[in-house]
């Protein structure tokens, strides 16, 4: 009798530590996904901002915007034709 109580105490014991191994790795499965969404959520904020981003990056290097830019902060000009002076090697 007393080595069948020890073998049922001894599966009871096994049991209750499967059981806590599956609900701890349940737990860390849910919290992995939880980040795993945060983390989606994140990249795809990016991805929107990286557009963004592009998108004024490509209006502001315009030939028409970096030809005001040279004329107002530069003062540049168009040279006319028979100012212009070629130099050859």
């Amino acid at each position: 009798m007393t080595t069948r109580l020890g073998k049922v105490l001894i599966l009871l014991s096994l049991v209750l530590v499967s059981a806590l191994g599956v609900v701890y790795t349940k737990h860390q499965g849910r919290t992995l996904f939880v980040e795993l969404q945060a983390l989606r959520e994140a990249r795809d904020s990016m991805d929107i901002e990286w557009g963004q981003l592009q998108l004024e990056q490509s209006t502001l290097t315009t030939q028409g915007q970096v030809e005001r830019a040279a004329r107002e902060r530069l003062g540049m000009v168009y040279l006319a034709a028979d100012v212009a002076v070629i130099v050859r090697p």
